[in-house]
């Protein structure tokens, strides 16, 4: 049977390890702070556990105070990164006094010498932080239901083992501990913590990759300056298949754009186009596609409607475009902008429509700008 101590040192070297590939994955993706929190939480573990793990049959106060207080720490720290790693964000007042809670909860009746209440204590402690975790792992699972519900599983269970070395002290009634316990909840607690953390580990790092990998997957698809889909994000939607009849679709050119960079600069120019960015989403709506295809070039892709609707529609937008005050930081700028409509015909590609659109724009620039001009029908021979 292998002894507890040697356990703990196998715990330590495998969280060391999982500790060390949270680092460089941090390094790689320094916007992912619930990495560096792991990695941190783990650095405590991995101290209280070698700690735990060396210390050759004492059990003063000092030898199991310590490592307590590091395990707890590292505990938060877990909890704290699945928050994170859930939300983006995590209540540091909460948090604080969740740990401060904890920590005088373990600490208090172990400097009174009541050892065997304070390692109760901490035992509740640490299943509290780890059923806490594995809530944020559930209640995030729709982003990835089979990694997310079995790092919650995981998570609970981990936890349970701690309330089992918590229950059976308890039930002991050993108010003070002059030997380290050692038990099948023990045993069975050292197990989950190899498991648990192994798993917890590489389901984590997956969690993580994956959400990169869709990460770089939207910016590949997003304008940067106005976060709407680029010219190729379009494209790859729509490509060269046949729309619905009566798709709208809708192409806006900024007036004088190189005017406004020109005399202005460019960040006036950049201000312009968040602005119209900002219309055209309150004017549009969730499921209708708005993209940037160009410096100044704008694409609107509807839902079915007749053209006058979607007339109308474009119409709002270049009103309220052509009536916003954009403020930069010592003065002001004002821009129209020119629109063509153009609505998809029977077994009309996209391609199709957005070339009428486009014609419909340019008539519009050729008929003194500021306007909005919708495409005739298209006619079917």
């Amino acid at each position: 049977m292998i002894d507890n101590a040697t356990l703990m040192i196998a715990i330590a070297f495998s969280s060391g390890a999982l500790m060390l590939t949270l680092v460089l994955s941090w390094l790689n993706a320094r916007r992912d702070g619930y990495l560096i929190s792991w990695a941190i939480g783990l650095a405590f573990v991995v101290f209280a556990l070698a700690a735990l793990g060396l210390r050759n049959g004492r059990y003063d106060l000092w030898v199991q105070l310590g490592p307590f207080v590091a395990l707890i720490s590292g505990m938060a720290l877990i909890h704290v990164g699945t928050c994170q790693f859930r939300t983006g964000s995590v209540s540091r007042l909460t948090a604080a006094l969740l740990w401060v809670a904890t920590m005088l909860a373990t600490s208090l009746p172990f400097l009174f010498g009541l050892s065997g209440i304070g390692t109760i204590a901490l035992n509740l402690s640490c299943a509290t932080y780890m059923i806490l975790a594995g809530y944020q792992y559930w209640a995030g699972r729709a982003e990835a239901p089979l990694p997310l519900v079995s790092g919650a599983f995981l998570f609970v269970l981990t936890g349970v083992s701690f309330l089992a070395c918590a229950a059976l002290l308890a039930v002991e009634g050993r108010l003070v501990l002059t030997t380290p316990p050692n038990n099948w909840a023990e045993q069975f607690n050292s197990i989950m913590a190899i498991v648990g953390l192994t798993g917890i580990g590489a389901l984590s790092l997956t969690l993580n990759q994956s959400r990169a990998t869709r990460r770089h997957r939207l910016e590949a698809q997003t304008d940067s300056l106005t976060g709407l889909l680029n010219r190729r994000a379009l494209f790859d939607r729509f490509g060269k298949a046949e729309l619905p009849v009566g798709t709208a679709v809708l192409m806006f050119d900024i007036d004088h754009f190189k005017q406004i960079n020109d005399r202005q600069g460019h960040a006036a120019g950049d201000a312009v186009i968040q602005h119209f960015a900002h219309i055209l989403r309150q004017n549009l709506r969730d499921d209708d596609c708005m993209a940037r295809i160009g410096g100044e070039e704008f694409c609107a892709v509807l839902q079915p409607m007749a053209v006058d609707r979607a007339k109308a529609i474009a119409e709002r937008i270049r009103a309220d475009f052509e009536q916003a005050t954009i403020r930069l930081v010592s003065e002001s700028v004002r821009a129209t902008v020119s629109v063509g409509v153009a609505t998809g015909g029977v077994d009309e590609s996209f391609s199709s429509v957005l070339n009428r659109a486009d014609a419909a724009l340019y008539r519009a620039k050729d008929s003194g700008r500021n306007r909005v001009t919708a495409a005739p029908l298209r006619l079917i021979a």
